[in-house]
């Protein structure tokens, strides 16, 4: 589409005795098992820059810090959500962890497609760094990126 939508996506992570550190645990089947494997427990819809604004202040650390990732070539959505809440697990940040995700064709032979993605993108996240900074309840932003994300971003 030519908007951004914006959803508050809650991932169970298995428990560290029951995962390799680092990993994804994907789901062998659905409903997936959340004491061994990462699961999406919940969805909600973001309507309004009321509701976004509301989920920072519940989401945010004391230091009002924010963390942005940008997921790579040839990632699926559910790619970058697992894979950014194991990030943010993992390293033990307690950021507001936002993904920013691109469409990506999630292919390895379609590399030009998600090049051209990446591209059309630049100005959402360009908008979504530049929101972050002007807040008065956001002191810092940190932008985490991967493979072509890295090069959507320096383009931001």
């Amino acid at each position: 589409g030519t908007a951004i939508s914006l959803n508050s996506v809650e991932v169970s992570i298995p428990p560290d005795r029951n995962r390799k550190i680092g990993e994804v645990q994907w789901p062998s089947r659905m409903p997936p098992n959340p004491e061994k494997e990462f699961a999406v427990t919940e969805v909600a819809k973001i309507a309004s820059e009321r509701q976004a604004f509301d989920w920072f202040r519940k989401n945010r650390n004391s230091k009002r810090q924010v963390l942005i990732f940008v997921h790579g070539f040839n990632n699926t959505y559910a790619d970058a959500v697992f894979r950014f809440a194991q990030i943010v697990h993992d390293s033990g940040t307690d950021a507001a962890p936002i993904l920013f995700t691109w469409p990506s064709r999630g292919r390895v032979f379609d590399y030009l497609y998600d090049k051209e993605s990446a591209n059309y993108s630049r100005r959402a996240l360009e908008d979504l760094i530049l929101q972050a900074a002007k807040s008065p309840d956001v002191d810092d932003v940190t932008i985490l990126a991967h493979s072509m994300g890295s090069w959507l971003a320096a383009e931001a």
